[in-house]
């Protein structure tokens, strides 16, 4: 479980650093400002492609293992990589292999701790995404101390670019580069800049990581020529702190292995036409009824932090610029707050629960957000509060919606594609709709996305009340049963 925090850890830590740093990489590249916020493109739709793979390495424990270990040691490569990228394309790649690693992460953590605790999983998803949040707070305090107070190409022009320096890198944040068309910069000359020493220093900071995941292959005896000696890990219902009705040793043959471990597959295999043989139409109900609760949330998520400092900027609030670069840090430190508070929260708590509590606060929060739209005040204050509701939102509806299938379905895979879709769609989205209508339509947008989130969850709550109860004993002939992929175990080598 630490093991799988500490991945997660990984994945925060390099989901925030690029806003703050892109200046500097430009300066590296010595390409365009609308050249280098490509780079962001390259993660964020490597990202979501990563997501929808990542289920691909679940089959065994094994390739689970593995592939977390390529993937957390890959993004402590992509770090010390990255100050040798003097070609804005080859950054571009290398920011794709991290997304790619990013996305496989996402997947494969998640669906390792829902197996692994099932109808405990609640709590340990909540910290799980805590890790998320603390490596992106640490990932821009890091490189803070090594980014450029000037422009880092020395030109004739240089004193003049520099005063539109710090407006500009406040507009570069993580999850929009925003429309930096009317900024001119130089792009030649000499370079000057020490964020190089911020990678190395994160590559360091993340190397304990795949290290990490190699010592649980170690002990689980899955490392060649280092398999005789130690002493193997728990298995799935020793680690299980629920009070189960039937003996581990009842689950010893192969079928109700197979029962058991539930589905899980990568998005591909949840398409096939054999999941869907017999199954109840409340089944893909679920599934896609909590898949777009996550789009509007997670789409919240993205828009919000990367669209508030450009609303606060514009009339009529007309914030400082330097005040200004202060929300998205707030916004996300008090998720990370958030998804601090709801691990104790989440053991008295029903996820379902939780859930209603967040969707009711974004929606609640966005109309007073509307009400005193002329107040800066209230916008620090509506930002925090966001960050709160939304903290949870996700690994509490991943929680709950794998307890109503009965961890049988497909539930993380298209829960975590569904929010990287609408994290990168709505952005886009709200992106255009501020350009063409202003920027007090950003408001609107968030108080039309939280509308839906809720009323998806609403039909989500429906459906779970029509979702077949579990019996016993499944029967062979169970549209359930035939719902479910094949499966050969979490714990098979």
């Amino acid at each position: 479980t630490l093991t799988y925090w500490s991945v997660f850890f990984s994945f925060g830590l390099c989901i925030a650093f690029l806003g703050p740093t892109l200046l500097d990489l430009r300066c590296q590249t010595q390409s365009s400002l609308s050249q280098i916020t490509w780079v962001f493109f390259s993660q964020q739709f490597c990202l979501l492609l990563g997501s929808c793979l990542g289920g691909v390495f679940k089959r065994t424990l094994a390739q689970s293992l593995f592939a977390l270990f390529a993937s957390s040691l890959a993004i402590s490569l992509v770090f010390a990589i990255i100050p040798l990228c003097h070609n804005v394309v080859v950054l571009a790649v290398v920011m794709a292999v991290a997304g790619l690693a990013m996305g496989c992460i996402d997947t494969i953590s998640n669906m390792q701790l829902v197996k692994i605790y099932q109808k405990d999983s609640a709590i340990f998803l909540q910290a799980l995404h805590f890790f998320v949040g603390f490596g992106a707070l640490l990932s821009p305090l890091i490189a803070d101390p090594f980014l450029s107070d000037t422009n880092c190409i020395l030109s004739n022009s240089t004193a003049n670019a520099s005063s539109n320096l710090p407006h500009i890198r406040k507009s570069l944040v993580p999850h929009h580069p925003g429309n930096l068309s009317h900024y001119d910069l130089p792009m030649k000359g000499m370079v000057v800049t020490r964020v190089s020493y911020a990678f190395w220093i994160m590559a360091l900071i993340n190397l304990p990581v795949p290290i990490a995941v190699f010592f649980l292959l170690y002990k689980e005896r899955m490392v060649p020529c280092f398999n005789g000696s130690s002493h193997p890990l728990l298995s799935a219902d020793e680690l299980a702190m629920e009070t189960r009705p039937v003996d581990k040793d009842e689950l010893s043959t192969p079928g109700q292995r197979h029962q058991a471990a539930g589905g899980h597959d990568d998005l591909l295999s949840c398409c096939q036409s054999r999941n869907f043989r017999g199954a109840s139409y409340t089944y893909f109900a679920v599934h896609v009824t909590g898949a777009l609760v996550l789009f509007m949330t997670d789409g919240i998520v993205g828009e919000y932090s990367g669209f508030v400092y450009s609303y606060a900027v514009e009339e009529p609030l007309a914030v400082v610029h330097k005040v200004a670069g202060y929300l998205p840090s707030l916004f996300w430190g008090f998720i990370t707050l958030g998804r601090l508070i709801s691990i104790p929260v989440s053991y008295r708590m029903k996820p379902s629960t939780m859930v209603f509590i967040n969707v009711v606060g974004v929606l609640v929060t966005f109309l007073l957000l509307l009400i005193f739209s002329s107040s800066v005040v209230f916008l620090f204050v509506g930002t925090a509060s966001l960050g709160l509701f939304l903290s949870s939102t996700f690994p509490s509806m991943l929680a709950y919606t794998e307890d109503i299938l009965q961890y049988r379905g497909c539930a993380t895979t298209v829960l975590v594609t569904g929010a990287g879709i609408g994290e990168m769609v709505l952005q886009l989205l709200v992106g255009s709709i501020i350009h063409d209508r202003g920027s007090y339509s950003f408001l609107v947008c968030g108080m039309i996305f939280g509308c839906l989130a809720f009323t998806f969850y609403a039909f989500l709550v429906f459906f779970h009340r029509m979702y077949p109860k579990p019996s016993p004993e499944l029967d062979d002939a169970s549209p359930d049963k035939a719902a479910v992929a094949d499966d050969t175990g979490q714990y098979q080598r």
